[in-house]
């Protein structure tokens, strides 16, 4: 016999069931917590963004479904790059119908990748396995991202032989340098176009970021768009502009509000 709600409920000793008015106070008191995390999140990027770089001198070597291509080919034309560490290969559980469990769930989450080109950022998985598995493996489970074979000794060089991994390159005409490296649990916040453009050194390119001087900034939201629609719409879309200028009043407007109540 299965057990009621009631006593799962009971066994799970959960919070107490409060008034209206004792749900809101204790949700302003964890919303002022949530608040400082966001602050000190966007600080720690604004200190991400200062990292020193360092220069990759060597030239690495991967297989995409034309042919051969450099790192540098990775780029795409654009300024930075993410690159994804999957275990897809020979002696990888689930190989040869699957890549690793955890690298497959992470590709799951990752979203359209139209809004990180548009910040000037590639995204791509790599892997030992051949190009004809990785096409395989792409178009059953429906993943749409640049995934090129490893040939060489770049998952060892840039720590990723023996565990998944996000590395960061900057690309400055034909120069590269990495610029930043997040693994196991760091991992599992990626997906999103925030979560990516936060490790970039670049940033997300708003102009509420605490970014160097220099640094390629424009108005927050006015850049969000149809992901088919970059291209057609190369310059912020007017009614757009009004929509998110009202909106950015409103959250001030909350804001203070929320400010008075704490």
């Amino acid at each position: 016999m299965s057990k009621s709600p009631e006593n799962d409920r009971a066994a799970m000793q959960t919070p107490p069931v409060v008034t209206p008015e004792a749900w809101e106070a204790a949700r302003l008191q964890m919303l002022a917590k949530e608040k400082a995390q966001v602050r000190a999140r966007d600080a720690l990027a604004a200190e991400r963004r200062r990292m020193p770089w360092m220069a990759v001198e060597k030239a690495y070597a991967f297989e995409g479904p034309q042919g051969k291509v450099s790192l540098l080919d990775l780029f795409e034309g654009r300024r930075q790059l993410i690159v994804y560490r999957a275990f897809f290969e020979p002696g990888v559980f689930g190989w040869p119908d699957h890549a690793c469990r955890g690298c497959s769930l992470g590709a799951d989450q990752v979203g359209h990748l139209a809004h990180l080109n548009q910040r000037d950022t590639t995204l791509v998985y790599a892997s030992r396995a051949p190009q004809a598995d990785i096409a395989r493996l792409k178009a059953r489970m429906g993943w749409e991202m640049p995934w090129y074979t490893i040939t060489d000794s770049f998952d060892a060089d840039f720590g990723v032989s023996e565990w998944h991994g996000h590395n960061v390159f900057f690309r400055d005409g034909e120069r590269i340098f990495r610029t930043y490296f997040v693994n196991s649990r760091g991992d599992e916040a990626m997906g999103t176009v925030w979560s990516y453009l936060d490790i970039t050194p670049l940033g997300r390119q708003e102009l509420w970021e605490d970014s160097p001087a220099g640094y390629p900034q424009g108005p927050t939201y006015k850049w969000w768009n149809w992901h088919d629609n970059y291209e057609a719409e190369a310059t912020p879309n007017a009614k757009w502009a009004a929509v998110t200028d009202a909106g950015e009043a409103a959250f001030r407007k909350i804001a203070e509000q929320e400010r008075k109540a704490t």
